[in-house]
């Protein structure tokens, strides 16, 4: 009776302890895309608005090349596949210290913070890695194509600015045509000068 006693008072603060982990844990899936597992376009935006306080942090975007032809050809459960697969290899790729998001669609976006000044590097790989072929669909043949910009290039940038530019980076690459670790240089490449280009004409 005495041990019930002590219990009693504990009981509303352990129910509410319970409750307040329920809704975290439907908070926290909300921001998560429901089919890639990445933080959503608000949620990966909070996150990268952080990391980009180190002036060493460095903003990706990544698109799925004729992503439409994949699903009209295959089918969308292998265009889903697709998706999924090229999410959790973004995931690694911006490991432990970076965040990765689904923008939408096959649109995708990443910040990663270059410490040890290998981020040209580390997208080369991981541009390849990217369009490496699906295990379960290893008949659907694609490409990725990323654009990139240094936070330190561009001083005083916030992630909307950042993120324009990694976006011309990214659609310069998919121009080219070309594919790989050419393709991710080149982005980067094109990219910094329409960069600097915008900037002299006095744009943020």
């Amino acid at each position: 009776m005495n041990t019930l006693a002590a219990l009693l008072p504990a009981a509303p603060a352990l129910g509410w302890a319970v409750h307040v982990r329920w809704l975290h844990g439907r908070l926290t899936a909300a921001r998560r895309d429901p089919l890639t597992g990445l933080w959503t376009r608000d949620a990966f935006t909070r996150r990268a608005r952080r990391l980009l306080r180190d002036p060493r942090a460095v903003v990706v975007l990544a698109d799925v090349d004729r992503f439409k032809q994949v699903n009209d050809t295959h089918g969308h459960a292998a265009g889903d596949a697709l998706l999924t697969t090229i999410a959790a290899r973004l995931a690694h790729g911006a490991g432990p210290g970076g965040v990765a998001g689904r923008l939408g669609g096959d649109e995708f976006a990443a910040v990663v913070v270059d410490r040890d000044d290998t981020a040209a590097e580390r997208l080369d790989t991981l541009a390849r890695v990217l369009a490496r072929p699906v295990d379960t669909t290893p008949n659907v043949h694609t490409t990725v194509s990323l654009g990139w910009v240094r936070a330190v290039d561009h001083p005083g940038e916030d992630l909307s600015a950042l993120m324009r530019r990694a976006d011309e980076a990214m659609y310069a690459a998919k121009r080219s045509g070309r594919s790989g670790s050419r393709r991710a240089r080149l982005g980067r490449l094109l990219g910094s000068v329409a960069g600097r280009r915008h900037g002299r004409r006095g744009a943020a």
